[in-house]
């Protein structure tokens, strides 16, 4: 370092990066300002921008043990970065579901201010630590695959891989109902009924919440229901422990009360054109024509989880509920887009009705092994590396208090 260099570093000390726990009352504005100045984006470049509906916590809120760090700069305490993470036990997708603690990692945000200043990194790495002092083995997070910057951040400084690339399937709500096939009866069940079936049939899949009956019985949680024919409703009983040869389910999760979202910097011509699509859909309802929903204001969304069907005529009866499932959110003035997500691999990627213009062509997942893997004692066998093990299973359960 030469003399001038070393005469301006002391001119101009690096000022400590602190990284603490986010206390509400006190942190709330300063949190809510950040997020402001990470979602900006410029007018010309389409984006979605997300509000958090006034409540900082609340993508981990609806978890058991979650947290969220912020990082400090300068003397008086900027609050320049803030991260949160959450704890959950989920399956590992074997024949014989074996349970792990999982930490996922979420809401990573910087301030353009602050950036390559090695604040993202720290707030990761303190984020890992909360994990590890709670018991989990593995961390994973979970971005677009146009987001470059973070997965640099977490694939090149924080030694995570990329593990699954769900694809996210979107839905406009239009302004009339969609038919519902004939032959077809959809009923509603009772979330332990519903905590049930899901054990039996999505319980050796990957990332299966071991706490399913806690989501299902969310305030947050609109119903699951059931699609089967019409003609195994009379040998079928709901209160039975057997399954009817042929049926479909899923469950809908009312986001709209945790963020609601807005798309910003498209161009005028889209715009009008978006518009234009409405207006004439006011005028002539008896085309029913696919009109494109008003993204421009702020708007929730239903999203869809649980996705399973077995036997003959399955797709219909899945098509039958994703036509039901939007017809609840057309009743509701603030819904304007139904969203799946579901394993690459899945068969639902062709059955759930979605416009691949609105959908994310892949979702990627990260994970890291935080420490040792506990012994599966019950199984006999040594230590497991789960990300070693196998390759990614065609279903994977997407929680919904993640999305």
């Amino acid at each position: 370092m030469s003399i001038d260099q070393e005469f301006l570093r002391h001119l101009n000390p690096p000022q400590v990066v602190v990284i603490r726990e986010y206390k509400e009352e006190t942190d709330k504005a300063a949190v809510e300002a950040l997020e402001s100045r990470c979602d900006f984006r410029q007018r010309r470049k389409p984006s979605l921008v997300t509000n958090l509906l006034g409540d900082p916590l609340c993508r981990v809120r609806h978890f058991p043990l979650h947290v969220m760090l912020v990082a400090e700069h300068g003397e008086e305490g900027e609050i320049v970065g803030g991260i949160r993470g959450c704890i959950k036990t989920v399956s590992r997708g074997e024949k014989h579901p074996v349970y792990i603690k999982l930490g996922y990692v979420l809401g990573l945000r910087v301030s353009p201010t602050h950036r390559r200043l090695g604040i993202g990194t720290k707030l990761v790495q303190r984020l890992e630590e909360w994990c590890m002092k709670n018991g989990t083995e593995y961390a994973y997070m979970a971005t677009d695959s146009q987001n470059e910057a973070s997965l640099n951040l977490f694939t090149l400084k924080c030694d995570y891989i990329r593990f699954r690339s769900p694809i996210i399937l979107v839905q406009p709500v239009h302004a009339h109902n969609k038919p519902l096939i004939s032959g077809v009866v959809i009923k509603r069940l009772d979330p332990q009924l519903a905590g049930s079936v899901y054990r039996k049939v999505l319980a050796n899949s990957e990332f299966f919440p071991k706490d399913i009956d806690v989501i299902l019985n969310n305030k947050l949680n609109l119903g699951t229901f059931m699609a089967i024919p019409k003609g195994y409703l009379d040998n079928w009983d709901p209160k039975m422990t057997i399954l009817p040869p042929s049926f479909a389910i899923l469950s809908i999760w009312n986001t709209k009360e945790v963020f609601q979202v807005q798309v910003k910097g498209v161009s005028p011509l889209t715009y009008a054109e978006c518009a234009g699509s409405r207006v004439l859909d006011t005028l002539m309802p008896c085309l029913r024509l696919p009109s494109v929903p008003n993204f421009f204001e702020q708007f929730g969304v239903y999203f869809l989880y649980g996705l399973h069907m077995r036997g003959y005529g399955a797709s219909r009866l899945m098509k039958s509920l994703c036509g039901f499932a939007h017809n609840m959110a057309r009743d509701d003035n603030i819904c304007r887009a139904v969203v799946a997500e579901v394993g690459h691999n899945d068969p639902m990627r062709e059955v759930v009705p979605h416009w691949r213009k609105f959908s994310w062509a892949e979702d990627i997942w990260c994970i890291k092994k935080l420490g040792p893997a506990k012994e599966d004692i019950n199984k006999n066998c040594g230590p497991h590396d789960w990300i070693k093990s196998r390759s990614s299973p065609p279903v994977i359960f997407v929680d919904p208090r993640d999305f």
